[in-house]
């Protein structure tokens, strides 16, 4: 697959998951609403032809399936995605090999990391057209407003760089940014993300933190700068373990920063210490619109692109959106990395429902009494992205965690809320969690739906209900002979069991 934006949209085309549309189509509110319900029906990726008040076309949902978020990442399995993880985690936590496989497995991650070492592209697709100074106008990017009571046009699938003042090194988030003027756009990044720390220490040292934006570029670059995992590695260097070959990067015009050379657009600036301005209301993944932020500004002042740029984007809000099928992959990749931290820990599994995060099943294969709540606590502390998970809920290997039938039984049939549940309060908390009584500030529950042992339980606990093996062997034998050989025993449609699921 080639290694920018424009062949994953090739990619898209010839499977059959990408729509053109030529009607003319307004970027206000208008797209969002179009691309949210193909987002509910699990449709295909859009792109837009005509758009009203800008030359550009807009690419929106192409990342709207956990399918098509495996052929970005080059597999066709979400299961492949664990591969890698055990990849990252060879790197996170290295151990000295006891055998010879450990050896062989661990010298193919490091000639992987080899392979990944970023290129260098002298005339590079994304400055094919330039403008400076007055020439440039933000407001020729077709930029979507996705909700009513959103503040203004925004950026939602940028690659926001910037670089360590003291160290050099570069740091690619992914945050949100919100249109202010023809040349400025405010930032809204949390502050422990690094281009806030970043900015942080250009304010100590009394310089203008430079900044650049990449639009447009290959998602597999997106989902390795979304990636919150601690390895002392660049984001450019995830990217390429993600796709097997480096990232071919290239200078930019105006600022001592590098983007991908592929990019559609790009975007350079830089932010003045302590110059913000007023940032949302805006439609955020908890389902509500958040509130007022001053956030720095960024004042661009060049801005190049390719012949007839693509404009990605994508919106925020309640499940499913394009950062919930993002992050069903990401739970994959750190499902290796989450057991190799806590090795009772089978597998674990972040619901889109529970907005990707603010829940987690756990299944542990439990050996010792207080061992759900050992693997609860260990979790919250395990990997920095699990800071702001409201609830665990702990079961047994044996339940599919995939399956809430299965784990709502688990808690039906095994917790005593009196001796199962146990809260932390007034930890650190999500500021968009609007739940909390003190905003920053909120607590967590653990629920330990696992089999009691002694001395959880006093008392012996019941066997459970299982056909008899021979019995059923008998009965698979002859049940075409009962006349049934045309009642088909797969996955059941839950609505016949009283849900209510469209």
């Amino acid at each position: 697959m080639a290694r920018d934006l424009r062949g994953f949209i090739k990619l898209l085309e010839e499977r059959g998951q990408l729509k053109r549309i030529k009607a003319l189509v307004d970027p206000d509110l208008e797209i969002a609403e179009i691309s949210n319900r193909m987002l509910q029906a699990g449709g295909p990726g859009l792109i837009f032809e005509n758009v009203k008040g800008s030359p550009f076309p807009v690419a929106v949902n192409l990342m709207g399936t956990v399918e098509r978020i495996c052929w970005a990442m080059n597999m066709q399995h979400p299961q492949e995605l664990e591969e890698l993880g055990k990849k990252l985690g060879m790197l996170q936590q290295p151990k000295p090999p006891k055998k010879l496989s450990q050896a062989i497995d661990f010298g193919k991650v490091l000639f992987d990391v080899v392979k990944a070492k970023p290129g260098r592209d002298f005339f590079p697709a994304c400055q094919q057209t330039v403008s400076q100074g007055e020439e440039l106008d933000l407001n020729t990017i077709p930029m979507i407003r996705p909700y009513c009571g959103d503040a203004g046009k925004i950026i939602t699938l940028g690659l926001v760089i910037t670089k360590d003042c003291e160290t050099g090194i570069p740091n690619v988030g992914v945050y949100r940014l919100q249109l202010q003027s023809k040349n400025t756009m405010t930032v809204h990044w949390l502050s422990v993300r690094g281009g806030a720390r970043h900015l942080r220490k250009a304010a100590e040292r009394g310089k203008k933190l430079e900044v650049a934006i990449a639009l447009g570029v290959d998602p597999l670059i997106i989902m390795a700068a979304a990636t919150p995992i601690p390895v002392d590695l660049s984001e450019w260097l995830f990217a390429g373990l993600y796709g097997g070959s480096g990232v071919n990067l290239a200078k930019c015009k105006t600022v001592d920063l590098e983007v991908p050379a592929d990019s559609e657009i790009v975007l350079e600036g830089t932010i003045t210490p302590g110059e913000v301005l007023p940032d949302g209301p805006f439609g955020d993944h908890m389902g509500y619109y958040g509130g007022v932020e001053d956030s720095p500004l960024v004042r661009f002042h060049c801005m190049t692109h390719r012949q007839d740029p693509i404009y990605l984007t994508t919106f925020s809000g309640r499940p499913p959106k394009e950062e919930a099928m993002m992050a069903i992959a990401l739970n994959r990749i750190y499902t290796p990395i989450l057991r190799q931290q806590v090795s009772e820990i089978v597998d674990f599994f972040l619901p889109m429902e529970a907005l990707s995060y603010k829940a987690a099943i756990v299944s542990i294969d439990k050996a010792y009494p207080g061992q759900a709540r050992r693997a609860a606590l260990a979790f919250w502390s395990a990997l920095p992205q699990f800071t702001y998970t409201k609830f665990v809920i702990v079961v047994d290997k044996e339940i599919n965690i995939r399956d809430p039938r299965q784990v709502v039984w688990a808690i039906s049939s095994k917790v005593d809320p009196c001796r199962d549940v146990f809260i932390l309060p007034e930890t650190p908390f999500d500021t968009l969690d609007f739940a909390s009584e003190k905003i920053g500030l909120g607590g967590r529950m653990g629920i330990d739906a696992t089999t009691k042992v002694y001395p959880e339980t006093q008392h012996e606990w019941g066997a459970p209900l299982k056909s008899d093996a021979d019995v059923a062997a008998m009965v698979d034998r002859r049940w075409a002979e009962y006349g049934l050989a045309d009642v088909a025993l797969g996955e059941v449609d839950p609505n016949v069991f009283g849900y209510d699921m469209h």
